[in-house]
């Protein structure tokens, strides 16, 4: 057990919860891509079977595997093609950016009906004090998880959605030479991230971010029921 906790990015008494959380999470990130492209004329993901919430598809062991032990990682990408969409830039920008900002949606739904089920007396009037620590902890750590996804893929380099998003909106000659480096900074992302040393300025910045939003939230919510 003592292996574990050294092994895994998470604590291990929690991991059941982030692995729940993690599934809606991914889910419905990659939903949301594959259900915009195909909303703006793109089927790519559609006849691939991507627009579903069946957590089957859109999941990547390796990229689950990173994120339990180094604190990142991915879902399986939804194919797009850009050359379906009536404005392509307008419409990548839309696809690359329904994803964080699901995962945005749903960590302000956690709060908020986790500040209801406070301040409604519900999670307190349960009998059971495991059942009680189950919510609580669920809910801190489907919100943070949530928050930390969208500041996560909103990281301006490859393969995120960030870096998507910058390609279309900056001019297409520098957007042409961000293509031309591509495979690099996939690279120096990677080293920035895997290397100990510096995920504490850069994964657990984020996390620490991602908790800071969490509390801002709920404090609203828990007032807004309580007031």
């Amino acid at each position: 057990m003592e292996f574990l906790d050294q092994l895994l990015f998470y604590p291990l008494e929690r991991l059941p919860f982030f692995l729940i959380a993690l599934i809606i999470a991914f889910t419905v990130h990659e939903f949301s891509h594959a259900y915009f492209a195909n909303k703006l004329g793109d089927p790519t993901a559609k006849l691939l079977g991507r627009v579903t919430l069946n957590p089957a598809v859109h999941f990547d062991f390796l990229g689950i595997f990173l994120l339990l032990i180094a604190g990142f990682g991915w879902a399986r990408p939804v194919p797009v093609n850009r050359a379906n969409f009536s404005n392509p830039r307008r419409d990548s920008v839309i696809v690359s950016a329904a994803g964080p900002l699901s995962n945005l949606l749903l960590a302000i739904a956690g709060c908020l009906i986790y500040g209801a089920l406070y301040q409604l007396g519900a999670i307190d009037a349960m009998s059971n004090e495991r059942a009680v620590d189950a919510v609580h902890i669920f809910f801190d750590t489907f919100i943070v998880l949530n928050f930390f996804l969208f500041l996560f893929n909103l990281i301006p380099l490859p393969p995120l959605d960030g870096y998507r998003i910058l390609v279309e909106l900056v001019p297409r000659r520098v957007g042409a030479k961000l293509q031309s480096v591509e495979q690099w900074s996939i690279l120096v992302f990677l080293l920035i991230i895997l290397i100990p040393g510096f995920q504490n300025y850069t994964i657990r910045p984020m996390y620490e971010t991602a908790y800071s939003l969490s509390v801002f939230f709920l404090n609203l919510f828990t007032a807004l029921f309580g007031g």
